[in-house]
Parts: structure tokens; C-alpha cells; sequence
């Protein structure tokens, strides 16, 4: 049986193509990217090593070990970082209770008083499952009649994974698909990561799964947001980490002026400009 860092491993590799790293090109190989026998060398391991890595074998490289792979995949700070939160619950370090729980629901009054203070900006609070968890009103003005919202507790991966309107709504939805995918495993532990998507896969099938085990680190940039009323909403994104809550405040700004001015007219319609929380 594999584990989360085997599969990283092997992922990159399969996705690293040798003159991406200077190395010669030897003609036809089994799979696609970079030969076991060459990210070996580079790492300073064996194969036989690498190998047992890859299978699962293997849960507990040392830091040395982790960070010459890192080296030798020539890997970006994210996936880096992504690598060692793999080695740590590959080796399980992250493993606590026995029977998961559901994550925190509670959003601190500081950090509902600042959400406020951004009305009428678009924002939320979010946590790395993607409970919706409180919201401005132009936050609701922007996702209404997208079936975001439609649900007492809203929850944007299952959303964007189990709802046929999110591929409509999201212009890039397979860049949003892979940002939620790879948060999952960011916490905000093992236990809620494993206690979510139980839940999710039946219902998400293999759009989830497939992106589970590629561990792609997510780009992030632009939102492109394809409004039912019709117009498309190009958003840059801000988030502050609220670590201590294992929760995200996500400012969402627009890129251009038509953008500014659609939201302007989707907010008018709304009454009252009222934070919403869910509990």
C-alpha cells in the first residue's frame, strides 16, 4: 500500500521530463518522466531506496533524505513545503484521535468584527475543507443563484465537486478543482482530512480522487467567476491565515473596472448589507 509522500514522489517524477533538468534524453522509456535510476543519482540514494519510497515501504525518510528529493525534483517552495506535511503524516506524526471529528465551526468575534469591516467588499471565512463559514453581504450579492449558498452549512469543495452548476460558475473550473483538492490535505489535520473526503468521495468520484493523488500545488491566480445574471467577474485574491483557528479570511478584489462596476450593480439589490455567520 502506497502512502501520500510515495505517491508525491512518483507523481513528480512521472510529470519531470529529464531536459527540464539538464539531463540527457535516452530515447524511449516505460513511463512518462524522469527515469527512477536518474532522480536516484541526483538525490544521492539508491534506487533500490527510491523505490521503496515510492511503493510506501519506506514512511520515514530522513530530513536529509526529504530535502535532496526536494533538490533533485527541483521542486517550488509550495511543493517543498507540500513534501514535508507529506513525510510528516506519511511517517504518523499527524495522527491523533482514533475516531475523526468534524473541524471547528466557530469564527472568533475579532475576526467577525474584521470581516464586517469590509463590507461592501467580497469576502469570507473559510476553512481548509471549505466551510463557508461567515460571509458579507456582497459575498452573497456575487455567488446568488449559483447554488453556493443554497445549503444551511455551505461547503465550497463539496460544491464545486458534487454540483453541476459550479462548472458553469467557475470559468477555470479545473483550477478551482485542484485548489480544493490539494487544501484537503493541508488539515486542519489528518483526521479531519480523512473524515471529510470519506465523505466526499462516493458522492465526488474520481474528479476528487484523481486530483488527491496527483498532489498538483494549485497556481492560485486569477477567479474568473461566469455570473447566471451574465456578467464575468475577474477576482484577485487576499488571505490572511488565521492559524490559530485553522481558518482562512479570503478577500476577493476585482481585476478591472467592468468587474468593479458588475459587482456594484449585484449588490444594490441586496437588503440591509448584513454579515451572515454560520454556526
Amino acid at each position: 500500500m502506497g502512502t501520500p509522500l510515495g505517491d508525491f514522489v512518483r507523481a513528480r517524477r512521472d510529470s519531470t521530463q529529464p531536459e527540464d533538468l539538464g539531463l540527457p534524453d535516452r530515447g524511449r522509456r516505460r513511463s512518462p518522466g524522469l527515469r527512477r535510476s536518474d532522480l536516484a543519482a541526483r538525490a544521492g540514494i539508491s534506487v533500490e531506496y527510491l523505490t521503496r519510497i515510492e511503493q510506501g515501504r519506506d514512511r520515514n525518510p530522513s530530513v536529509a533524505v526529504v530535502n535532496a528529493l526536494a533538490d533533485a525534483l527541483s521542486l517550488s517552495p509550495a511543493e517543498r513545503d507540500h513534501l514535508r506535511y507529506l513525510t510528516k503524516i506519511s511517517g504518523g506524526e499527524c495522527l491523533g484521535r482514533t475516531r475523526p471529528a468534524p473541524p471547528a465551526r466557530q469564527v472568533r468575534p475579532s475576526v467577525l468584527r474584521t470581516l464586517e469591516l469590509m463590507e461592501p467588499g467580497i469576502a469570507m471565512v473559510t476553512n481548509r475543507i471549505g466551510d463557508v463559514l461567515a460571509r458579507t453581504s456582497t459575498f452573497e450579492s456575487v455567488t446568488r443563484g449559483t447554488g453556493l449558498l443554497d445549503s444551511d452549512t455551505p461547503n465550497l469543495t463539496r460544491y464545486v465537486f458534487t454540483d453541476p452548476r459550479a462548472r458553469s460558475f467557475f470559468a477555470d473550473w479545473d483550477d478551482v478543482a485542484d485548489e480544493q483538492a490539494f487544501d484537503l490535505w493541508l488539515g486542519p489535520s489528518i483526521d479531519t482530512h480523512e473524515w471529510f473526503t470519506a465523505d466526499l468521495a462516493p458522492v465526488a468520484g474520481p474528479e476528487l480522487t484523481r486530483r488527491l493523488n496527483r498532489h498538483v500545488v494549485p497556481r492560485r491566480g486569477e477567479l474568473r467567476l461566469n455570473h447566471p445574471s451574465g456578467p464575468v467577474l475577474r477576482l484577485l485574491r487576499e488571505t490572511l491565515e488565521l492559524t490559530s483557528d485553522a481558518q482562512q479570511l479570503i478577500v476577493f478584489l476585482p481585476a478591472d473596472e467592468p468587474t468593479a462596476q458588475a459587482v456594484a450593480r449585484l449588490r444594490r439589490p441586496s437588503h440591509g448589507g448584513r454579515l451572515r455567520v454560520i454556526s
